[in-house]
């Protein structure tokens, strides 16, 4: 086995998305090859209604797979297919946009007004960009939970992990979506394979992720970072991108660590992208937004 190093830790930076929603972005819009396959990453946590109530109104997708986790309050969604629900607390949406959708996701409060959870990106392969659109709505009672004798806990959203498979399936990047929370003081070894593109984001408690050698210090932007790198706690909204290896190494605080572990395949092909429409060549991104104008963006029935 060999241990992961961490390649750069960057703290998530306040946007706004949607029609006035206030969050924390983590990586997005810019250089993919470092996190192929995943695009985006947004982390929606306010306990003020008036920074979220907006919310992102009717808007399209192509090309793409969005993945929302909510862990308080709820988020009504509906779209072009004629879905319509809700997702709430601890619940995951699997949505594959493929050849297009028309969508809109209206998040609300729970009793004490708070909102939290996440949204990634994971791109779609050249031979899947125009599939048919489809939707995995996972409960949260569905998403199996296994813990071990130290106390650490795992959520398997999707992908397998200590002998436990998450409902999420049949995603093109075959990813491997964790909830993990480790307890305090304690020291994990988990593993991620070797062909896998990783990272961590960290939303409660704080710790450290090491390699064979040193960790690494908290970067406020993605730069590389020199061997003279002193020890530094990861706290919360913090995003730990690795480098090759089978396992990473993770020592929880005085008050624990709860992240979340993604990994997928890279799928190593051009992107061009802009807004929420991603394809492969910058004459496909003009086709969908042409169609979007005429009004034959909908592919499905």
């Amino acid at each position: 086995m060999s241990i992961r190093p961490v390649k750069r830790i960057v703290e998530s930076t306040p946007t706004m998305e949607g029609a006035g929603v206030k969050l924390h972005r983590g990586f997005g819009f810019g250089e993919t090859s470092e996190f192929d396959p995943f695009l985006l990453f947004d982390d929606f946590r306010n306990e003020r209604p008036e920074d979220y109530l907006a919310g992102f109104p009717w808007h399209p997708h192509r090309g793409i797979e969005t993945i929302t986790y909510v862990l308080a309050g709820t988020v009504d969604h509906g779209d072009s297919l004629g879905n319509r629900g809700a997702l709430g607390a601890g619940d995951v949406q699997w949505m594959t946009a493929g050849s297009g959708i028309l969508h809109q996701e209206m998040p609300r409060g729970d009793a004490q007004g708070r909102m939290h959870g996440f949204q990634l990106w994971a791109n779609l392969p050249r031979a899947l960009k125009m599939t048919d659109p489809r939707y995995q709505d996972v409960l949260a009672k569905d998403i199996p939970e296994v813990t071990d004798d130290d106390g650490t806990r795992v959520r398997v959203v999707c992908g397998e992990f200590w002998g436990q498979k998450g409902p999420v399936e049949g995603v093109a990047a075959d990813p491997r979506y964790l909830d993990i929370s480790v307890a305090p003081r304690r020291t994990k070894r988990l593993q991620v394979e070797s062909s896998r593109h990783a990272f961590a984001y960290v939303f409660a408690g704080s710790g450290t992720f090491r390699d064979a050698s040193k960790p690494l210090p908290v970067q406020t932007e993605l730069v590389g970072v020199s061997d003279e790198a002193t020890p530094s706690t990861v706290g919360n909204r913090s995003l730990v991108l690795f480098d090759s290896g089978d396992e990473i190494t993770v020592t929880a605080g005085e008050e624990g660590i709860r992240f979340l572990l993604v990994s997928g395949r890279p799928l190593e092909e051009p992107v061009a992208w802009y807004g929420p429409i991603v394809m492969n060549t910058k004459d496909e991104l003009r086709q969908a937004y042409a169609e979007l104008k005429d009004g034959s963006f909908i592919k499905h029935r």
